[in-house]
């Protein structure tokens, strides 16, 4: 089995490490006139329309990020409304804004360079006002298109080997990534890429569903090989990433999974030319499950827990008391969730602001590579820029106590504009969040799919960071790292860790850009 051999994850992951070197002696140069289009387009499918204009759950942003998930113990079934207002607020247009490239399209979730390389499938029963079959969404004319006429949710059980959650669910997404796209100007980092912008995605998705009343769940754990076939994808070019249940049917009987035959449909190319970058196509192949037993056996595995010793004094979380926290709907912020590109270095935020949202991010994710609920892959290092109440310093996060653990005191604005590649953004922040995790430990357990999971658990957790930041009005943006650097400005505490994420937070300036 592939998916042991986990030597693959390692090459992959030293191989894409950012030095202070490897940045400098990189002549890659972003060709403008060879950009992909952002928009994955079936030319020969009519689309089938649906609205953006849904109504709205009135649910707060806060609440729908850190509240338990809707319980999965009764119908829950979503019509059409629900679908639309799921797809546009995960991966939706929400601004658009002229370049020297050309048109931008702003999506409803974080994404590195603005790339989107995210795609998003729908399999569904038959739904109010949709009948059933396999669609894709395309949010350039927020419409879905028919690839498949009829219900294929038992393919999906088969492929997850009868994950309950997708065997119940009335509505499944799948999530693609498509290399190309992104790697355009990150190269094999891609790959990476790929687990952040989904988990963003995921956040919103996540977020949306449970305000809408509606279980979601992220499944990891399928069959890549009949996923792809369902989906009749180009593996050198798009491939399947993760499963995402929606609703809930008490009494279901699944159909027999059928015969998924290629489809051979005509799409528009993303380029003139494509560049190939082989460590991204040998890292997915490596981390690929081949059977269901494959399957059933890397789920059922225990999870990992971070652990980390007490190495100095800690101060307890103060979240925002309830009168105090913002009651913004998760639609409007989303709506106006963005990516901070200049911060106020002159500004702070309190410390119960970012207890809120440390807090409200990391109360568990729901999926399939967390179960029993409460594992977390990722541990959070904070450096504290300017919080009133928190002395500036390092910082190691304890989920489990909900508390942050001085680890050195001191100003490292210098430092940080270094760790985040020599940017100004997390040296004027607040408070610089890195995530780091112990991949020894992980790949150990999850095999080559490990590196898949704690990249895609970073980015929803991060996402979910961008969702509370912007509940409250404050700014925040995604940076890319020096990797060993990151781990030794965090040791002997951090040793033996690998970076993984970093997240910015701070006050916009304003009138800046």
């Amino acid at each position: 089995m592939k998916n042991r051999d986990i030597q693959a994850a390692w090459k992959y992951h030293d191989g894409t490490k950012h030095s202070y070197w490897s940045i400098r002696n990189n002549p890659h140069f972003l060709d403008w006139a060879n950009r992909p289009q952002p928009f994955k387009v079936y030319p020969n499918i009519e689309p089938l329309p649906i609205s953006r204009d849904v109504p709205q759950t009135g649910v707060a942003a806060l609440t729908s990020i850190s509240e338990p998930y809707p319980s999965s113990r009764a119908d829950s079934v979503p019509d059409l409304q629900d679908l639309a207002r799921i797809l546009y607020f995960s991966a939706g247009i929400t601004k658009q804004r002229k370049s020297p490239g050309g048109e931008i399209y702003f999506r409803a979730a974080a994404c590195t360079g603005a790339l989107y390389e995210i795609e998003l499938y729908v399999v569904t029963g038959d739904l109010a006002g949709l009948d059933a079959g396999l669609f894709h969404f395309n949010p350039a004319d927020v419409s879905l298109r028919l690839l498949r006429k009829g219900d294929f949710s038992g393919n999906l059980a088969q492929a997850t080997a009868r994950e309950p959650a997708v065997a119940s669910a009335p509505v499944t997404i799948i999530c693609t990534g498509t290399y190309w796209r992104n790697a355009w100007k990150y190269q094999a980092r891609t790959y990476r890429h790929f687990g952040w912008d989904n988990g963003t995605l995921l956040a919103n998705m996540l977020a949306v569903s449970a305000a809408s009343g509606l279980p979601a769940k992220i499944v990891l754990g399928f069959v890549d090989a009949e996923v792809n076939r369902l989906l009749d994808l180009d593996t050198r070019r798009e491939v399947s990433l993760c499963l995402v249940p929606v609703g809930h049917r008490l009494e279901s009987s699944l159909p027999t999974p059928s015969e998924a035959q290629a489809l051979g449909l005509e799409t528009i190319p993303l380029s003139q030319r494509e560049v190939e970058y082989p460590a991204m196509l040998e890292m997915h192949d490596a981390s690929s499950l081949g059977s269901e037993e494959e399957v059933a056996q890397w789920r059922a595995k225990q999870p990992v827990l971070a652990s980390s010793a007490s190495a100095g004094a800690e101060v307890q979380l103060q979240r925002l008391p309830e009168e105090e926290q913002p009651k913004d709907t998760i639609e409007q912020v989303i709506l106006r969730r963005g990516s901070t590109r200049v911060f106020d270095k002159t500004a702070s935020i309190p410390f119960a602001q970012l207890s809120t949202i440390l807090d409200s991010a990391t109360r568990g994710l729901p999926a399939d590579f967390l179960e029993p609920p409460g594992a977390q892959l990722n541990d959070l290092y904070l450096i504290v820029h300017s919080v009133h109440g928190l002395s500036p310093g390092t910082y190691f996060f304890r989920r489990e106590r909900n508390t942050v653990e001085l680890l050195k005191a001191g100003e490292f604005r210098v430092e940080a504009y270094h760790l985040g590649l020599e940017q100004h953004l997390p040296a004027d922040a607040c408070v610089d969040i890195f995530f780091l995790a112990d991949l020894n430990r992980i790949l150990e357990r999850y095999g080559n799919r490990g590196y898949r999971a704690v990249q895609l658990e970073a980015g929803a957790i991060g996402g979910r960071m961008y969702l509370a930041t912007y509940a409250l009005r404050l700014g925040a943006t995604g940076l890319t790292f020096f990797d060993d650097d990151v781990t030794n400005f965090f040791s002997p505490h951090a040793k033996g860790k690998s970076a993984v994420f970093l997240l910015s937070i701070g006050k916009p300036l304003r009138g800046a850009r």
